[in-house]
């Protein structure tokens, strides 16, 4: 049997590390915007994704029975506004089959709501081991424990709480909010510009 640097288990966060979600991002805003007569900033969430949404909409500080329609209605929506206006980022594909290649597991652990986020898995036709979706910083630990994954690659300073909650190599990539210094500085053991990277720093590292 193959040791687990041989055949390591990889976790992945998925808007802005996996995916470009954010055209679709704003549109679903604008969306709420015009059914609920608010003013919501869906270029602000889009350039800040991360943090599941019941959280970003929590801090706008509306009152809980407006939050939860809020949700509901965006992930309602989602499947027609979000989905088909989606691309993979530079280097996803390559990335999950790396790891295929060395024999291991992909896990893909976000803090979208699972059932959208497998969509987008669907719709790029990426099969992974695992899907955990409405999970954020240190609970993404706790998946990553749950399945022995000695390694988490994200593009928010979340992802890098996650992973060494779960003792794992935090893998930053720069294609979210944060630059591959900022990345660094904030604990990453390891920073990548994109997801074109990841392939050869995998076969170094088993």
């Amino acid at each position: 049997m193959a040791d687990e640097r041989s055949a390591p288990t990889v976790g992945f966060d998925l808007d802005m590390t996996l995916i470009d979600p954010r055209p679709g991002m704003v549109r679903a805003f604008d969306a709420l915007s015009a059914k609920f007569g608010l003013s919501l900033d869906g270029e602000h969430f889009a350039a800040n994704l991360g943090p599941p949404l019941v959280e970003v909409i929590r801090g706008y500080g509306f009152e809980e029975p407006l939050v939860e329609q809020l949700v509901a209605y965006f992930r309602e929506i989602y499947p027609t506004v979000v989905i088909g206006a989606t691309a993979p980022l530079p280097g996803a594909a390559q990335a999950l089959e790396a790891v295929r290649a060395a024999g291991g597991r992909t896990l893909v652990i976000t803090g979208k709501f699972e059932t959208n986020a497998g969509l987008h898995l669907k719709a790029f036709g990426w099969d992974v081991d695992r899907l955990a979706g409405d999970v954020f910083a240190a609970a993404k630990g706790e998946v990553l424990r749950e399945e022995g994954a000695t390694i988490y690659v994200g593009d928010h300073l979340g992802d890098i709480v996650g992973a060494k909650a779960a003792g794992a190599i935090s893998v930053g990539v720069a294609t979210g909010p944060y630059g591959v210094d900022e990345l660094v500085d904030a604990g990453a053991d390891v920073a990548l510009r994109d997801l074109t990277e990841f392939p050869s720093w995998l076969a170094q590292h088993v």
